[in-house]
């Protein structure tokens, strides 16, 4: 199994964790990543530390499909590959209906056929076969009955095939992942799960198919804290991230076996209720999805991970240099 630091958005304040990536590096880690949601984007602060550092890889979990063009991203990606070494490591994900619509103001519909035109071009800026061209529903290019014409990229790629990783939560979109990208970036695992859920999606994937699961990890003796932690990270997921109508969260909570506790969770966030909306989340789904307490208690859960089909573990929710090296040697010793 490989190790990474998934670092996350930022939230309140700008958050520079150049100390950690720094850390990360001189421990073994293998990759780290950064975020986006509706607040910092995830290339520049990638950007930052990749100028920092000289081996650990660098990946967007995710960079959002409806925060730019498909011919953007792969620019970006592109420019950021040459200037890292072949360091990057390409997660792209399309989001929900709140963020797409009501931040980016673009229409949601069809996610997977948007998802399988962008990274169709993305590879075509990439190879530089030829001129770019795509004549499906979303990113028609060039654009129909106006001037332009098709366009071959003047920058030549470090690396034609830079890897790129599907953000995905429902069955069909994993299968998608498997089926035309090189890993898989799921946001809850259960590692019990992970197979009974996903086993038929993942069933086409190469042998070399990375499956980058995020964990949160709390290093401490307090399990019930700890666990109140992972829960207040659910709370705001389950309840408040997505539209009562249509919350990918919650759906994929509810595909663990908690269907009707995620609908009890959502309806309370929604109606102003969040401290029952908090206290209504099963410690065994917080504490599944997770690795909390003490160190050998950590170790044991891990023995789960390690059956699991993931392949490369994600650690969310540390960053000082003792307590990396401590997840280091609970996951790779």
């Amino acid at each position: 199994m490989k190790l990474g630091l998934n670092l996350g958005y930022w939230q309140r304040g700008a958050d520079d964790a150049t100390e950690s990536v720094l850390a990360a590096e001189r421990l073994g880690y293998d990759s780290v990543w950064t975020a986006e949601a509706y607040g910092s984007d995830v290339f520049t602060p990638l950007a930052w530390y990749g100028a920092r550092t000289t081996r650990i890889k660098l990946g967007t979990s995710i960079a959002q499909m409806s925060a730019r063009p498909p011919v953007t991203t792969a620019m970006t990606a592109m420019t950021l590959d040459h200037l890292t070494g072949g360091r990057l490591l390409l997660g792209i994900g399309a989001s929900g209906p709140q963020v797409v619509e009501g931040w980016y103001g673009q229409p949601f519909a069809r996610p997977l056929a948007r998802t399988r035109e962008y990274i169709d071009i993305m590879r075509q800026v990439w190879r530089r076969e030829k001129p770019v061209t795509s004549d499906g529903a979303h990113y028609p290019l060039p654009l129909p009955g106006g001037l332009g014409k098709p366009l071959k990229s003047i920058t030549h790629p470090l690396r034609p095939d830079i890897p790129i990783y599907l953000g995905a939560e429902g069955p069909k979109n994993v299968a998608l992942a498997a089926e035309v990208a090189q890993g898989w970036l799921p946001l809850f695992a259960f590692p019990e799960k992970i197979a009974e859920m996903y086993g038929d999606a993942l069933a086409a994937a190469p042998p070399d198919f990375d499956v980058a699961a995020m964990v949160l990890v709390v290093i401490s003796d307090d399990v019930r804290a700890a666990l109140d932690g992972v829960k207040t990270m659910l709370t705001l997921y389950i309840g408040g991230m997505g539209a009562r109508q249509r919350n990918f969260h919650a759906d994929i909570i509810g595909r663990m076996g908690y269907a009707e506790a995620a609908a009890h969770i959502q309806s309370l966030y929604l109606a102003g209720r969040k401290d029952e909306a908090f206290r209504a989340i099963p410690d065994e789904l917080a504490d599944g999805i997770s690795l909390v307490g003490p160190p050998g208690r950590i170790k044991e859960r891990l023995e789960a991970w390690h059956r699991s089909p993931v392949t490369s573990l994600l650690v969310m929710g540390v960053r000082d240099e003792p307590s990396l090296k401590l997840v280091r040697d609970l996951v790779l010793g």
